[in-house]
């Protein structure tokens, strides 16, 4: 077992094999719960259901484009 300081935070630096094992990284939902006289906690992964809209998801340096935005239309007949 590793043993790790509690800062003036309240935090504390998980052991990196326990995170490794438990999936643990930047980002990861901890659930903490009082069991009898220790403490027990439970990484919360995310559902890896699909969003409703993938608005966002995505970054581009490009200017946004008009949804109705017709290509055709900048062709001289």
């Amino acid at each position: 077992m590793e043993t790790t300081t509690v800062t003036s935070k309240g935090q504390v630096t998980i052991p990196l094999e326990l995170r490794k094992k438990l999936g643990i990284r930047q980002g990861s939902k901890i659930e903490f719960n009082l069991v009898g006289d220790h403490a027990e906690l439970r990484v919360r992964h995310p559902s890896h259901e699909a969003p409703e809209s993938g608005y966002g998801l995505l970054k581009s340096k490009r200017a946004a484009m008009p949804a109705d935005f017709d290509p055709a239309s900048l062709l001289k007949p």
